[in-house]
């Protein structure tokens, strides 16, 4: 990664031990707060078990997730459209990856896949530059605003982001739901309390708060897993290349 030496924490932080969600508004705002929770949880879950040797961050922008991934894996390289501090490579994913074959151990394809506009060329570049036992870890949204004004092509549901792995011969290990109806109302109500003057922060703040509280109860967490099949708020993804995958 280019610039290691002065990368610092954005978009995810640290409190308590854990990775969270940035309390900066210039890296997060407040109305998206819950779901960047819940998208550095897993990250900071599972990277662990998947993330190993050469590792490709795909559309990385300033590689928030970086600070977890560091100590898993060889080395690093950053790829994104517009050259950044820390990009490596500047590649447009509308078109194919500018890497070797079996090039990388895993890939990071977070809260990209909906900005580009051929998603199927996306997953079979990712394929191809796979090694055989590689992992593919990513998220998406799907009941989420329309943001990145006009790059905000497609939402997917769990039954597209298994085909996609299906058609490209990945072993599908993960496919988990970011909240269910509870998180959708409280993530879109919060962005609209934000735009409220002078209450709209604080209140859009306890909102999420009190429905992040509420998902860590016994009947939070069974609402959320019943509405996710109909109400995803995103999915968090990890996909396998089989190791004997030519």
């Amino acid at each position: 990664m280019r610039n290691e030496t002065i990368w610092h924490p954005t978009k995810y932080v640290q409190r308590g031990g854990r990775w969270r969600t940035s309390l900066d508004p210039k890296e997060v705002g407040v109305g998206s707060r819950l779901i960047a929770d819940s998208v550095a949880k897993r990250y900071d879950t599972h990277l662990a078990s998947c993330a190993h040797g050469r590792l490709l961050d795909l559309g990385c922008g300033k590689a928030p997730l970086y600070g977890i991934y560091r100590s898993l894996v060889t080395s690093v390289t950053c790829c994104d459209w517009a050259n950044d501090a820390h990009i490596d490579v500047v590649s447009d994913l509308a078109e194919p990856l500018p890497f070797a074959d079996g090039a990388f151990d895993t890939i990071i394809l977070s809260d990209v896949l909906e900005h580009a506009p051929d998603p199927a060329l996306v997953w079979r570049e990712m394929t191809r530059v796979l090694s055989p036992g590689g992992h593919i870890v990513m998220n998406v949204p799907f009941f989420y605003w329309l943001h990145a004004h006009p790059h905000d092509f497609y939402r997917f549901t769990e039954f597209a982001l298994a085909r996609f792995s299906a058609d490209n011969g990945l072993k599908l290990l993960r496919l988990e739901p970011l909240g269910g109806v509870m998180e959708v109302w409280a993530d879109l109500h919060a962005k609209l309390l934000a735009h409220m003057p002078i209450v709209g922060t604080p209140l859009a703040s306890l909102l999420q708060i009190a429905i992040e509280l509420w998902g860590r109860c016994c009947w939070g967490k069974h609402i959320a897993k019943v509405s996710a099949r109909h109400f995803p708020l995103g999915y968090f993804v990890i996909s396998q290349k089989p190791a004997n995958a030519n």
